[in-house]
């Protein structure tokens, strides 16, 4: 069982955002974004995030009148939130948990997922993404790895994907489990990618022995999301959090060989 040893939580039960545990990131308004993403990403402001009935809110908005009086915007007409682990506290392996509600909308992409402490060039330090859910798609849930060596760039990042038919009606539980060997991606306690640490290639296969931080966004658009288009008459959407919680992993006990 993963429900001893819990190292780090929040359960989103207060009346705003713990700056102790969380900061904004709003580092890339006024410049290119990655992928082709539309979304200006907010700080401190109610109408994009804010924890309302013991659930954070993360939520999509088309408001380019209100955005256009911010310093930092960059012409971007959709605003949202994405929010990081305060001064990148970083994890190294474990199991992670967060229960989640997603939107439903083409265009919409939400993003539970994890960067090197120290943000090494990408994709050489990698990037473990526990949840991708894209609007064209909202029923799917996608977890990827990349590294070096294996990413989408490449037409070769390991990633698997799950139905979740009420993904957007109902909270599941996404779930990473991290080890020295091996990271699992899960949906409510269904694993559903597995990849070992036994390519060749050093850190450029497996740089997952350093700490990594947590990241929490709602972006709109880009090459994957609106590959069907945006649907603007479906906005706000959000996506809500119930908790987010680490623990340690069990010692791993070493395996008889066959």
């Amino acid at each position: 069982s993963h429900t001893e040893n819990l190292l780090w939580s929040d359960e989103l039960n207060g009346t705003s955002l713990d700056t102790a545990k969380w900061s904004f990131d709003t580092s890339r308004n006024k410049v290119d974004r990655i992928n082709g993403e539309l979304q200006y990403y907010a700080a401190n402001r109610p109408e994009n995030l804010r924890l309302q009935n013991n659930h954070l809110i993360i939520e999509l908005r088309k408001d380019p009148k209100q955005l256009s009086k911010l310093p930092d915007w960059g012409k971007q007409k959709y605003s949202s939130a994405k929010i990081v682990t305060k001064d990148k506290v970083a994890f190294n392996a474990g199991f992670i948990e967060v229960s989640a509600k997603l939107p439903c909308a083409r265009g919409t992409w939400p993003a539970i997922w994890m960067l090197p402490q120290g943000d090494a060039q990408w994709p050489d330090g990698g990037e473990i993404d526990i949840l991708e859910q894209w609007g064209s798609q909202p029923n799917v849930a996608h977890a990827t790895l990349h590294t070096a060596l294996f990413n989408h760039t490449r037409q070769n990042g390991r990633g698997a994907e799950m139905r979740v038919p009420t993904a957007c009606s109902a909270f599941h539980r996404y779930q990473l489990a991290w080890t020295v060997d091996s990271i699992t991606m899960g949906v409510d306690d269904h694993a559903y990618m597995r990849v070992k640490n036994d390519q060749p290639g050093g850190r450029g296969a497996w740089p997952f022995d350093s700490p990594f931080y947590l990241i929490l966004n709602l972006a709109m658009g880009g090459d994957w999301a609106a590959a069907k288009g945006i649907d603007d008459a479906a906005l706000p959407q959000r996506m809500e959090v119930d908790y987010v919680r680490v623990w340690e992993m069990p010692d791993q006990q070493p395996q008889a060989t066959q």
